[in-house]
């Protein structure tokens, strides 16, 4: 067989490979039954829908004529970075800074590795989501995160040097994007 489409065969191993690797990795939990649901229950059905999702975008890959500009291009770096690194931050702040200074601190730094990234657009997709955030896990599931900051005194070592630099590093790249357009 001819690959038609490099974008969409290469999405759909990826899609493949991470949904085959949470599936496998949730067996390591309780499952539970679909009417009391383990640990493992959600993760390892999510992870089994992406994968199939990822051979349908496999195999409409493989069928068809051959698209123009599919190829693969420059795989940029700073996209990936800034995304792994907000989530890794996030992890950080969300016992020190809260919930509600947290989600939205996330949400508009990892929108900076948008192409088409819009302040506004972030805004109020950081509203939304901590809203929807709020609704979901604390009020819906009863799951206990602090929503507010606690005094700076209180957070550890680690979490003095890294926030506040990582909040100064995501400042300036905001303001570089906001500059640049």
């Amino acid at each position: 067989m001819h690959i038609k489409n490099q974008q969409d065969f290469w999405s759909g191993v990826m899609f493949i490979v991470i949904g085959v690797g949470f599936a496998l990795l949730a067996e390591s939990y309780d499952m539970g039954t679909p009417a009391r649901m383990g640990p493992g229950y959600f993760p390892f059905w999510l992870g089994v829908c992406l994968a199939l999702l990822g051979a349908i975008v496999l195999m409409t890959s493989l069928r068809g004529e051959t698209k123009e500009d599919t190829e693969i291009g420059h795989f940029d770096w700073d996209i990936l970075f800034l995304i792994i690194g907000s989530i890794a931050v996030f992890a950080l702040m969300l016992d020190h800074l809260g919930l509600y200074i947290s989600v939205p601190l996330l949400i508009i730094f990892s929108s900076l590795a948008s192409h088409e990234f819009s302040i506004k657009i972030a805004i109020f997709n950081a509203i939304f989501l901590t809203l929807f955030t709020w609704l979901a896990f604390i009020k819906g599931l009863g799951l206990i995160f602090p929503l507010l900051p606690v005094p700076f005194g209180e957070w550890s070592l680690l979490a003095q040097i890294f926030v506040p630099l990582s909040l100064i590093i995501a400042v300036v790249t905001l303001a570089r994007r906001l500059k640049g357009k």
